[in-house]
């Protein structure tokens, strides 16, 4: 049988108590079949982001787990911080990992939605791949108003919960969710100090000013190494593969006269990913990365 592995990114309003998130931490090491990978905390922000994986059965599992307890612990009437915000557990992706694709996870989401409503009485927005309008796939644009705003926002004509009554939960909000695919921090540095030449680049790329779709990119100084960086998010690297912005990028930089010094991906990425720039740089035929990567058969059950 085919091992399905899915992550899930859960973002949670509480970044200041390490009681609290000892609380959340526990509840997914509770979970068979998931592994918790990291968990960025922010005070400032007053956010905290966990990151795990598993089998879709245990993912589900966990993220409805975490958002009982972030119900039972964090409440938004009290809450301050920088990040805006609008649930207890704000926001809850799922996304695609091995073996899995984005319906699977969409249905994921709404199986989550479904059940956070009957059992915790939290309603839900579903955002990104799962939207069920097109106006809902933004998250900012679904959180606008955040906790505050919200009682008043879910009254209008087009903003009734995905699942749930139009009214928040008391103290625990709203919370979206969603599907989407990896999202792949992937930076290029140039070999210039002239900032204005990233900036132009990284706006030849972006896919909202012309560039590709799936590309988010910025023009940026590292004062510590006296170069510039195209800093970008691939939001669909199968959409927009790393290997073809890479590619603008050089062609972009070559008309300035300023070569690339080096690439860096920053956190985790999927290995499929690393793999379709090694097929296309080696001019690879007929390959099958399912196949014929070690790896893949090594997790096969």
């Amino acid at each position: 049988m085919t091992k399905k592995l899915v992550e899930c990114i859960p973002n949670f309003s509480e970044g200041r108590d390490k009681e609290k998130l000892k609380l959340l931490e526990e509840e997914v090491a509770a979970v068979s079949g998931v592994t918790l990978l990291d968990v960025q905390a922010d005070g400032n922000h007053n956010r905290s982001v966990f990151t795990f994986i598993g089998n879709p059965e245990g993912v589900l599992e966990a993220a409805f787990q975490l958002a009982k307890k972030a119900m039972e612990i964090i409440d938004l009437t009290c809450h301050q911080g920088e990040h805006p915000r609008m649930g207890a557990a704000d926001v809850i992706p799922f996304v695609p990992i091995m073996n899995m694709d984005i319906k699977e996870c969409v249905e994921l989401s709404r199986c989550l939605g479904q059940r956070m409503w009957e059992e915790l009485r939290i309603p839900s927005f579903l955002y990104e791949a799962s939207a069920t309008r097109p106006e809902r796939q933004n998250l900012a644009t679904v959180r606008k108003g955040e906790f505050e705003g919200m009682p008043e926002k879910l009254l209008l004509e087009n903003w009734a919960p995905d699942f749930g009554e139009r009214k928040i939960h008391p103290t625990a909000g709203i919370t979206a969710i969603g599907a989407r695919m990896p999202l792949i921090a992937f930076n290029v540095n140039l070999g210039t100090d002239d900032v204005a030449i990233a900036k132009a680049i990284a706006k030849a790329v972006r896919g909202s000013s012309g560039g590709f779709k799936h590309c988010k990119a910025l023009g940026m100084m590292l004062e510590d190494r006296n170069i510039v960086q195209v800093s970008m998010n691939m939001v669909n690297y199968e959409g927009t593969p790393l290997y073809r912005v890479f590619e603008a990028i050089r062609f972009e930089a070559e008309r300035w006269g300023v070569p690339i010094i080096g690439s860096e991906i920053v956190g985790l990425t999927p290995a499929k990913a690393l793999v379709d720039a090694a097929e296309y740089y080696l001019k690879i035929e007929n390959f099958d990365c399912h196949k014929q990567v070690l790896e893949y058969h090594l997790v096969a059950e």
